[in-house]
């Protein structure tokens, strides 16, 4: 327990340590988009590879990507019937933020220092939920607002095939189905990068951080994180308590269900026309929300 609670504590400092480097002026927001560079395409890459190396392949790793994708509907189709009366940038932004996981820059430094195992787990449902944040999640959400398709399934694929972590994502599982491992020199060298994966994660959080609001969004910014959370709690439970799951799996996906709204979420709310102090705020209460209760669940769980 005090591990636990000293890791969320280390967590915190970090991301603190970020906002204060931001409003001390030595950093900027835009250091956190150069940070975000690195972690994209370096440090999640090796984390990638490196938790993926010895996997073997089983159905309940196919098991997870698929509840990547499923998740995402839900809480989408969820944000559809609550927000069903607002305009249809409202009802975008309560969309995009009740969906999407972030798993990269939160989910595995959150887990990694205590069930590296489970990380695979992470990892597989992090495919579906790329699969959603890199545009399936716009094609459903515009098709319920009833507004035109913008986004294609073509586009979606090229998306993916742009990312450097689902690139990555999708070799080393066809090296593992393949039964192709990676030089053990390789990995050495890669779990150095990979070990800086947490820190630069955590600070770029804290060079993200908001915490200006709109008085006049108050009301509408409570109700998508209640919303949020309420349906995170409750698909909690019930991989909690009522599906028949081995601990390892049980325990990830109770975590992923109570984990903050990603970057992704983010940049889509704007483009729908949500102003970015809103959105910039609903963010890093997440961040703060789901800290507090992906403790409760590993504290409760182990």
């Amino acid at each position: 327990m005090k591990e636990i609670l000293v890791q969320a504590f280390g967590f915190c400092f970090i991301i603190f340590l970020g906002y204060l480097m931001k409003r001390i002026g030595l950093l900027s927001k835009a250091d956190g988009g150069t940070l975000s560079k690195i972690i994209v395409n370096i440090t999640l890459p090796a984390v990638v590879i490196v938790s993926l190396a010895k996997i073997s392949v089983t159905g309940a790793l196919f098991f997870l990507l698929v509840m990547g994708i499923s998740f995402n509907v839900l809480t989408i189709i969820a944000g559809s019937v609550i927000s069903k009366k607002r305009s249809n940038v409202e009802r975008k932004y309560q969309m995009y933020s009740m969906s999407g996981y972030n798993i990269g820059n939160f989910g595995l430094p959150f887990v990694q220092g205590f069930f590296p195992l489970a990380i695979p787990f992470l990892l597989m449902f992090d495919i579906g939920n790329s699969v959603m944040l890199t545009g399936g999640s716009t094609l459903l959400i515009d098709k319920l607002v009833g507004e035109n398709e913008e986004t294609s399934v073509k586009k979606i694929a090229l998306s993916l095939l742009k990312s450097t972590p689902f690139t990555v994502y999708m070799i080393m599982l066809l090296l593992r189905i393949g039964n192709v491992g990676v030089p053990s020199e390789v990995l050495s060298i890669l779990q150095i990068v990979a070990n800086a994966n947490g820190f630069l994660s955590m600070f770029m959080i804290g060079l993200y951080f908001e915490i200006r609001l709109p008085k006049k969004a108050l009301y509408l910014v409570g109700e998508v994180l209640v919303s949020r959370y309420l349906v995170g709690i409750g698909l909690a439970l019930i991989f909690a308590f009522l599906v028949p799951l081995e601990p390892l799996l049980r325990t990830s996906l109770v975590l992923i269900c109570v984990a903050p709204m990603p970057t992704f979420s983010v940049i889509n709310c704007v483009k729908a026309g949500m102003d970015e102090e809103t959105v910039g705020f609903t963010s890093s209460a997440s961040i703060l929300i789901s800290l507090l209760l992906m403790t409760l669940v590993m504290l409760l769980m182990t």
